[in-house]
């Protein structure tokens, strides 16, 4: 299973994007923040609430300066056709990979033994392609993308600032911590 700080495995991939098929690598994922928004399959039920829910922050993930990849195991052509009948997904501009052979789905360790589905899965990478957050759950389970966008900026300000940590409920503009030997047993 990819892990913390480990860097995405080599890939290619079709995908639909804003009406167009299209041909994405590892390497279209480097110099800018990614999410991998794992899920198990087109035409279901959570699936098209979560993907609806990413697109509503599409537009600030952009601003924030990051790439958003859906990825199932159907195919581009499925994903295709589930734009163009469902309203929910209609709204997504995003890339929706195709992963009918499962590599992708394989290289981050979320593909479900003997079912060919992705597991419900969210890998925030950083632009050298480093997995810096990462969340699975159940089937039944639904993602929050306010809270992934938390995450992102979490991640973020990290990276920009050295030294410093995010505490647990952090929002952006409050106050960090810096660890060190005085901060041990005063938290």
């Amino acid at each position: 299973m990819a892990t913390i700080n480990s860097k995405i495995k080599p890939f290619m991939a079709q995908a639909y994007r804003q009406g167009k098929f299209i041909s994405v690598t590892d390497e279209d994922v480097l110099g800018k923040w990614a999410v991998f928004f794992f899920y198990p399959a087109d035409f279901t039920f959570v699936c098209p609430t979560e993907l609806g829910d990413v697109a509503d922050h599409y537009d600030e993930l952009q601003k924030m300066g990051v790439e958003v990849y859906s990825v199932s195991t159907d195919t581009h052509f499925t994903h295709k056709a589930w734009h163009d009948s469902s309203d929910t997904i209609g709204k997504i501009n995003y890339t929706m990979i195709g992963d009918p052979s499962g590599v992708v789905t394989n290289n981050f360790g979320v593909m479900r033994e003997g079912q060919g589905l992705a597991d419900r899965a969210t890998f925030i990478v950083d632009p050298d392609g480093v997995i810096q957050a990462m969340e699975i759950t159940a089937e039944g389970i639904g993602r929050d993308a306010s809270d992934l966008v938390r995450k992102i900026k979490a991640a973020q300000y990290v990276r920009a600032h050295p030294g410093e940590v995010c505490p647990a409920k952090w929002q952006e503009g409050e106050a960090t911590l810096a660890p060190s030997l005085d901060l041990v047993g005063k938290i």
